[in-house]
């Protein structure tokens, strides 16, 4: 008997399934995408609101200034300056004021303490001006010498009364009272030294502050 040939179907291949997913997936982004674009119309459609920003209250003084201004006639406007320099005068004057009087209280001072040296007949008295000196410890030295560690005590104290009694001010600090060979009497502006004669010749103070302006009283 004649064998019947029987026509087997080709096997489909694996690449025309992969292409009809690719074609199925191709025709759906073009409807996605365009949704896409749907929702960004819509989107910038809608009114974003702006901030806005604060008007600045400054810009408002400055018209009404400039307003004030503009209504201010010339000779109102030159007794403004007027009053200016009046009162920029009036500080200068305080300041001149303030300073002479506390030269005067320096000078009070300074009377007093030669007057307390006197007193007590103190010898070779004599001022040094350090008050044009820079890094001056002071503005003035008074200094005195005595014969003995008795007297140099007595003009100390003589200083301190007389002080104290005229100007109503007490020492900022005093060295020197135990031995009696030299006493310092800190005024702060002023300084006393009252020496030993002895003493006084081997530290030579005023050999010292030689760029001072030395006075010696009689």
């Amino acid at each position: 008997m004649a064998k019947k040939i029987v026509k087997k179907a080709p096997a489909k291949k694996a690449s025309q399934k992969v292409t009809r997913k690719i074609t199925s997936l191709a025709k759906g982004k073009p409807k996605k995408a365009a949704a896409k674009k749907a929702a960004v119309k819509k989107a910038v459609s809608k009114k974003v609101p702006v901030k806005k920003e604060p008007v600045k209250k400054a810009s408002a003084k400055t018209s009404v200034k400039d307003t004030e201004k503009s209504k201010l006639t010339e000779k109102q406007l030159l007794q403004r300056e007027a009053n200016h320099i009046a009162n920029s005068e009036k500080k200068k004057t305080t300041k001149k004021r303030v300073k002479s009087s506390t030269i005067k209280q320096t000078n009070g001072l300074l009377d007093s303490v030669i007057e307390g040296m006197q007193e007590r007949k103190a010898k070779n008295i004599v001022v040094l001006d350090l008050s044009k000196i820079e890094n001056r410890v002071a503005d003035y030295f008074v200094i005195c010498d005595a014969d003995s560690n008795t007297h140099v005590n007595a003009i100390a104290d003589s200083i301190e009364e007389t002080v104290a009694k005229q100007i109503g001010e007490k020492p900022y600090h005093t060295e020197g009272h135990q031995n009696g060979e030299w006493i310092i009497i800190d005024y702060i502006n002023i300084v006393t030294h009252v020496f030993m004669r002895e003493i006084r010749e081997y530290y030579n103070i005023e050999g010292l502050w030689g760029d001072a302006e030395i006075r010696t009283i009689d």
